[in-house]
């Protein structure tokens, strides 16, 4: 199978909510980039984000396999710096082979859970109004 998606990616909404319910990892509210490399070479990424109030930071680095997902929890990139919570954000993801990035995001910080999810915008791709 060939690689499927585009190479460049942007989630122009971030924000990972400070306070979480429940416990543990699954109740820990989270910002997710989900990543599918269709492809059979694994996707070399960076993920570059940027702030209403201070310069960009990145870029954070991460491997996709071949023919793999990944569901990378922006609240556990680390370096160069920790994503910070409680804070908006935007994020640029940058492929060197085309995959496909949805947006997800898991808010616990009350009982009633609420999960978030949206296709990132490809970039490259022309938009329409009709």
């Amino acid at each position: 199978m060939d690689h499927l998606g585009r190479t460049t990616w942007i989630i122009a909404e971030g924000y990972i909510p400070p306070e979480s319910t429940g416990e543990g990892r699954a109740f820990t509210s989270h910002e997710t980039a989900c990543m599918l490399n269709t492809g059979p070479a694994p996707a070399n990424v960076e993920i570059t984000l940027f702030f209403p109030d201070r310069e960009p930071v990145g870029p954070y680095r991460v491997v996709v396999p071949p023919r793999r997902t990944l569901h990378q929890r922006f609240n556990d990139l680390r370096e160069p710096e920790p994503v910070p919570v409680g804070s908006d954000y935007a994020s640029v993801i940058v492929s060197d082979v085309p995959i496909v990035v949805q947006h997800t995001r898991l808010d616990s910080r009350q009982p009633a859970l609420a999960l978030l999810s949206t296709i990132a915008f490809p970039a490259g791709t022309a938009a329409s109004v009709t």
